[in-house]
């Protein structure tokens, strides 16, 4: 089961669990207006997807129930940060009470073998001096997305130990993921796609800023192996960061620079600096048990994950077979050594 299929990262991971040869049960929100990956490359002919809200506990049981699955991948979120400013509400009910529900539905079920919740890189309690976050820093969350992802992540592993005492139920940690098929409204890859579209300039609110990058495949293919080791390998950690090293890490204006020269329109670039911003100045994680206890690494970083994720948006933009295309990266990219 997967959650989330009509989101970014959600629709990358359909489409290459149906890669893999994997029966995809999918409950998520209906997809939002205007363009998005699910339409794009044709996300529903890959997996049974389903549409129902996750605080609509009697529907995701029901979903849960029939689908009867081995191992759950919870996306599904309200992940905006100035979304989460104006819909606090939404937020909260989403982020936590929708993951309540799931976990929920999935107790005493039979044949469950692995639950990975996906929360984020903001859970931490950022203290603003720039060190790479490590899974057993303290939680916290200033904004309510970065809040409410902090307690969905003490919820999990709180109802963990109370009804999961043999089904190993965890947490992962993402990194800012980019590539192609994002929309989303407020996040720098889609207003700079936006940009070049329209003509009109991006405007940066927090351009020194700086993120842990990721292109979607590298931290899918994290949770992927998350997920298996979970499911296979006894004593695997309940959490787990995805997200770059360090030294991949780039400053808003230098990402936004290198991804507007790479479509083209470099002019397209305006800075309109926030006085006052809730959200953190540098944000960065530590993947070094990822690395050591999954093998994993990220392998498109830098100027190559920010060339893919142009690629894709140009692809898009003249017209191309998104679904046969983003299936070729995901191909392309599993036949990397």
């Amino acid at each position: 089961m997967l959650t989330g299929q009509t989101g970014f990262k959600g629709a990358w991971c359909a489409l290459w669990l149906a890669e893999l040869g994997a029966e995809v049960t999918a409950l998520a929100l209906p997809p939002e207006e205007g363009p998005c990956l699910y339409r794009e490359a044709g996300v529903d002919l890959v997996c049974d997807s389903h549409f129902a809200d996750l605080g609509d506990a009697a529907s995701v049981t029901e979903i849960v129930r029939q689908s009867q699955p081995q191992i759950v991948l919870h996306m599904a979120a309200q992940a905006l940060v100035r979304r989460s400013m104006r819909a606090p509400e939404t937020t909260w009910r989403t982020n936590v009470m929708g993951t309540l529900n799931l976990l929920n539905a999935l107790r005493d079920l039979p044949g469950l073998e692995a639950v990975l919740v996906v929360t984020s890189d903001k859970v931490y309690a950022n203290d603003g001096r720039g060190r790479s976050f490590r899974e057993a820093d303290p939680l916290g969350g200033k904004d309510p997305y970065s809040a409410s992802k902090a307690a969905c992540d003490i919820l999990v592993h709180s109802m963990a130990q109370s009804y999961f005492p043999s089904t190993p139920v965890a947490t992962v940690r993402g990194g800012n993921v980019i590539g192609g098929g994002d929309f989303s409204e407020d996040r720098l890859v889609p207003d700079c796609v936006r940009a070049v579209v329209s003509g009109t300039p991006i405007v940066l609110r927090q351009p020194k800023s700086t993120r842990p990058w990721q292109h979607v495949l590298d931290c899918l293919c994290g949770y992927l192996l998350y997920a298996e080791a979970l499911a296979t390998r006894h004593g695997t950690p309940r959490t787990m960061n995805i997200g770059p090293e360090s030294a991949h890490d780039l400053p808003v204006l230098a990402f936004a620079e290198q991804l507007l020269a790479e479509m083209g329109r470099p002019e397209l670039l305006s800075i309109r600096e926030e006085t006052s911003s809730i959200e953190a100045a540098k944000l960065a994680l530590d993947p070094s048990q990822a690395r050591e206890t999954l093998g994993w690494r990220d392998r498109l970083v830098g100027t190559a994950a920010i060339d893919a994720t142009a690629r894709w948006y140009q692809a898009w933009h003249a017209g191309e077979d998104m679904n046969k295309l983003t299936r070729q990266e995901i191909k392309a990219y599993q036949g990397l050594e």
